[in-house]
């Protein structure tokens, strides 16, 4: 749960850089601490993407599988 003010400092961040949504916005945030943290993140920095683009890691080349959770067993 964020405060009022880390809620406007996040809404401030997404505005500014033209983020599709607030999930959006969080997830690049995240992606910037891990950075910063020095954990090495899939996905270059853009704008003008669709929210579903905006990610910590990367999905893989085909992204979600259909029909199957990610702690679903391969066979």
């Amino acid at each position: 749960m964020l405060s009022p003010e880390e809620l406007a400092a996040v809404d401030d961040f997404r505005f500014k850089h033209r983020m599709p949504t607030r999930a959006a916005a969080v997830r690049e945030l995240l992606k910037f601490g891990l950075a910063a943290a020095g954990i090495e993140t899939s996905i270059d920095p853009s704008t003008g993407v669709k929210s579903s683009e905006f990610g910590v890691f990367g999905r893989g080349p085909d992204g979600h599988a259909p029909g199957k959770s990610e702690n679903d067993a391969e066979d």
